[in-house]
């Protein structure tokens, strides 16, 4: 083989199936024979063109995993064979000052894949060593796909708070992303309240392990979070600056409401709800590999899994379409040829 089949972008707009030239690893990176990628809303970032700099054409795709079939020089503690994930996060730099002090996540010279290098949607493609994650051998490939950035960046942002086992942790939003955050909640131990609009996903939101449903449509969330004693925590998994206000009220003194969902949408809160009661806005962007690992694990351990349909890698513009059009329910996973046979085992 010479060559792989790629999903690339040509334009803003169009996903074009292509023939690209198989790479050697460089230094520090390996080639990764791709199993499977999710389909995630940030992929417009790149298919749209909106991504200050983008240059094209370019493979969109960060919820990779795939087995390495080539080592660069210097890469030390992974091997041939083994089966990696690749999220959105495409390797710190590890000599930048956030890097020596540990923050991986903002390292100043951090590239995203997808969108400064080609990503998942392809049978190939070339990754750092230091974003790799290592998938557990009880995740098939198409089920561990959506944990790498939906998962990663839910999970990452319930471990990182204050909450303790038994508080009120609120999700805002059961999509793609809220439908993790859900489970993740209620095995971490917390009292989970589900917030969307409507009853049409209340019986779902009990099913993933939610305490209680709350309705925002018929019902104002924050008056509903506080009969239940306060939030200490509220994910907002929905974009949008006005979802994150409508709940803010419903934190207990000293909860957070962390953003995960992006928008253009400005957020606005009265400095008198921050003040009295010190309580704050935070956004989440995603987690280090380390974190990867974690949630991967810890999804193993517990049974949470994503709701994903699975299509071949041909079809990636219009599981790309369907995404975009809010019809996934809750995520899509393009499976290669190579990977068919881990298919879909938690398909909904």
């Amino acid at each position: 083989m010479k060559t792989y089949k790629a999903v690339q972008v040509t334009e803003p707009g169009k996903l074009q199936l292509v023939e690209l030239p198989i790479r050697e690893p460089e230094r520090g990176q390996v080639r990764v024979r791709i199993k499977a990628c999710g389909v995630c809303h940030s992929d417009a970032a790149t298919v749209e063109g909106q991504f200050p700099g983008l240059t094209l054409p370019r493979v969109p795709g960060h919820e990779v995993v795939g087995q390495i079939d080539a080592l660069g020089s210097g890469v030390q503690g992974w091997a041939l064979g083994q089966r990696v994930g690749v999220g959105f996060l495409g390797g710190s730099c590890g000599y930048c000052e956030f890097c020596r002090n540990g923050d991986l996540v903002n390292c100043r010279n951090q590239e995203y894949t997808g969108i400064h290098s080609d990503g998942g949607y392809a049978e190939m493609m070339i990754a750092k060593a230091s974003g790799l994650m290592s998938i557990p051998n009880s995740l098939s490939s198409a089920d561990a796909a959506p944990l790498l950035c939906a998962g990663l960046t839910t999970f990452n942002a319930l471990r990182n708070t204050s909450a303790k086992a038994g508080d009120l942790v609120a999700v805002l939003g059961i999509g793609g992303l809220g439908h993790l955050g859900v489970q993740y909640a209620r095995h971490m131990g917390f009292e989970v309240a589900a917030i969307a609009r409507g009853t049409g996903t209340a019986e779902l939101a009990k099913k993933l392990g939610a305490h209680h449903y709350i309705d925002s449509a018929a019902t104002d969330p924050a008056a509903a979070l506080q009969a239940l004693g306060g939030a200490k925590v509220i994910l907002i998994t929905a974009s949008g600056g006005k979802t994150v206000a409508a709940t803010f009220k419903g934190l207990r003194p000293g909860g957070v409401s962390i953003d995960v969902g992006v928008g253009p949408e400005p957020i606005e809160v009265t400095s008198q709800d921050l003040i009295f009661g010190e309580r704050k806005v935070a956004g989440s962007l995603t987690g280090n590999p380390a974190t990867g690992d974690a949630t991967l694990r810890f999804s193993a351990l517990t049974g949470v899994s994503a709701m994903i349909e699975t299509v071949p890698l041909q079809e990636a513009a219009a599981a790309y379409a369907k995404m975009m059009a809010g019809k996934a329910r809750f995520r899509m996973v393009l499976v290669m040829n190579n990977g068919a046979s881990e298919g879909a085992s938690r398909q909904s």
